[in-house]
């Protein structure tokens, strides 16, 4: 009995590999463009790459970063990109503080949260 249910396990798996079914993994940020808009305001336009699947697990938003952590602005992702990907999506006005030369991208999704390929965007 116990060979069967082994035997089923493995011939699932088989199965599986060999339809090609995508299991998503983490979001990840694959290009950044950084446009300055006016004093210290910018305008970033982000490609991300995440192998949506449905509602419940899709690259949901993206965060500007300063160095030290704290979040200069945020896209929400209103839907997931199934059969768009990778995709891009832009966020303007976002305030840049005096001194800071360098921001970081990064994606979230639903089911990881933060974990994939982050960038780092010099602003000079």
């Amino acid at each position: 009995m116990k060979y069967i249910s082994l035997f089923t396990l493995v011939f699932a798996l088989l199965i599986i590999c060999a339809t090609g079914i995508a299991i998503a993994d983490e979001a990840d940020v694959v290009a950044v463009k950084a446009t300055q808009t006016g004093k210290q305001t910018y305008r970033f336009d982000v490609t991300i790459r995440h192998d949506d699947t449905n509602w419940e697990h899709y690259a949901d938003s993206w965060e500007v970063l300063a160095p030290d952590g704290s979040i200069l602005g945020t896209r929400v992702l209103a839907h997931p990109h199934i059969n768009e990907q990778p995709f891009t999506r832009s966020l303007s006005g976002v305030k840049i503080p005096a001194g800071i030369n360098q921001v970081k991208i990064r994606v979230h999704d639903s089911v990881h949260a933060f974990g994939g390929d982050t960038m780092v965007v010099d602003l000079n």
